[in-house]
């Protein structure tokens, strides 16, 4: 049977892993003797966990339900992180005191818990972007069907409903992984916990997508594209590397510097197409795109200048996923403004 020395030190060796590749807050030599005591004794101060108690043979002391809170036990909270987060913003309050700055713990900044969630500000508004893509979609689809003139067959006017559908649908998919991964990524993942591994991978591979998909809509609507054919012609080949990425960051490596250039260059990739659109159509809501565009790429910009949280909660990315909430109530008012202009062209055109 495992004792309490071989959970100690299993516990730091978690704690130092990707000391290497990750910031200098993990090498702190007052870091990691506070989590190597933290381990013998379940305490740090006077602070003690009751799901750190450990019998003499390593068996943990009580029923389950006297070892962690069940909100912390669906967080993924443990001893082990609980040792790590706390020896972590121990340490950054002496730091703060000796007048120096935050550093990075295993790669991220200390962000304090709220409730278990370790990043309650990118979950707020990864939540209110949720919320902002289910009220643009559902106001799309109250446009189309109730407000919209339709077909004979009960089918919309507007060429590309079916294709905002989708975008709708995987945008929603996307913000809400984003809003699991932030509750409980920061510690945990560098600990190895294979479902905090899970939740990455999602939150990645979602946001790939929707990516992927966002610049194949560029395409198809800025050129026009209406013809299946053509439509699969131009969506197959991204689709195909799309999938590829997917597949590669999701089931063989999942190389951060990799996934960031490839997001990075379809996100500037579908701005230049829209910007390049906006400045040759007369479309009545051009001015609507056109600041959608700007406030994008401004906003990209905090997904490369990264600092500190302020007051442990408002990082770069934190902030970045505050500024698209607004963007993304005009993005969805531009898309409704289009299925009313095309709508209106198309049923002067069949006249």
């Amino acid at each position: 049977m495992i004792d309490r020395y071989s959970i100690t030190f299993y516990l730091v060796l978690s704690c130092a892993v990707g000391v290497l590749d990750a910031g200098a807050g993990d090498a702190d030599p007052r870091y990691r003797a506070c989590v190597a005591l933290c381990g013998k004794t379940g305490c740090i101060g006077e602070r003690c966990f009751p799901h750190c108690k450990f019998s003499l043979d390593g068996v943990p002391i009580g029923p389950w339900y006297m070892q962690e809170p069940l909100y912390l036990k669906w967080k993924q909270w443990d001893c082990q992180s609980d040792c790590c987060y706390n020896c972590m913003m121990d340490r950054e309050k002496e730091r703060e005191s000796d007048g120096d700055g935050p550093v990075k713990y295993h790669g991220k900044w200390p962000f304090t818990r709220v409730y278990g969630i370790q990043e309650p500000a990118s979950v707020v508004f990864s939540a209110l972007n949720l919320a902002m893509h289910f009220h643009g979609w559902i106001s799309f689809l109250i446009l189309l069907n109730y407000k919209l003139p339709l077909k004979q067959n009960k089918k919309a006017y507007y060429e590309y409903t079916c294709l905002w559908h989708i975008y709708g649908l995987l945008s929603m998919n996307s913000w809400f992984w984003s809003a699991v991964f932030h509750s409980r990524m920061p510690i945990l993942f560098y600990l190895n916990h294979s479902d905090v591994d899970l939740t990455e991978k999602l939150d990645y591979s979602s946001a790939v997508a929707l990516l992927g998909y966002s610049l194949i809509l560029a395409i198809l609507r800025s050129f026009n594209v209406r013809h299946e054919a053509a439509r699969v012609m131009v969506a197959a080949p991204l689709l195909a590397f799309i999938t590829t990425h997917i597949l590669y960051i999701s089931f063989y490596q999942l190389d951060y510097g990799c996934n960031m250039k490839v997001c990075v260059v379809m996100e500037v990739a579908q701005l230049l197409i829209w910007a390049i659109w906006a400045g040759m159509t007369r479309h009545p809501s051009r001015q609507k795109l056109w600041v959608v565009v700007i406030g994008g790429g401004l906003a990209m910009l905090l997904e490369i200048y990264d600092f500190p949280p302020y007051q442990g909660f408002f990082d770069a990315h934190a902030i970045w996923h505050a500024t698209t909430i607004p963007l993304t109530y005009l993005w969805w008012s531009f898309i409704w403004d289009d299925a009313e202009f095309r709508t209106s062209y198309l049923l002067k055109k069949a006249k």
